[in-house]
């Protein structure tokens, strides 16, 4: 069974949403659930179908996040150092044609979200800067063509 990396807080994350289909979601798809049959025929009945379909999506949700917590290879960021680019890093980038920075850290594909800084490690960039060390240049090739970053700063918090 192959572990998911991943930060406490994205574990953190996890755990909430599972515990919120558990016990807000799916009680709620039930009584709806409950409410269509009253109406009569079930066959014409979108409310129905509505409510059986989001409880399908929570049931499956449900086992999928179950699954993903129970390989979760939970990685304390706070306890990591060094000068090289590893999981839980943040790394603070220069585009070397624009000289505009970025900062991303990197963590794992179910906590990331690129617009808050948080890069998935199964990111082409991610993988890219994983064992750089600050001053080298990376290149990644992106749907706009290669670009070309240097590393300014390695940082883990």
């Amino acid at each position: 069974m192959e572990k998911i990396p991943m930060t406490a807080s994205g574990y953190e994350r996890l755990q909430s949403e599972l515990k919120t289909l558990k016990s807000v979601e799916r009680p709620a798809v039930i009584q709806a659930i409950s409410e269509a049959r009253e109406h009569g025929d079930l066959s014409e009945n979108a409310e129905y179908h509505a409510a059986k379909e989001r409880q399908g999506w929570i049931e499956t949700r449900v086992v999928e996040l179950e699954d993903k917590l129970a390989r979760a290879d939970v990685i304390d960021v706070s306890v990591l150092s060094g000068d090289s680019v590893k999981f839980g890093a943040t790394v603070l980038l220069a585009d070397e044609d624009t000289d505009e920075e970025s900062e991303y850290q990197i963590v794992g594909a179910d906590e990331s979200d690129i617009k808050s800084g948080r890069l998935s490690i199964t990111a082409p960039l991610a993988r890219a800067l994983i064992g750089k060390t600050v001053g080298d240049s990376v290149e990644v090739n992106t749907p706009g063509g290669t670009k070309a970053y240097e590393i300014v700063s390695v940082s883990y918090r």
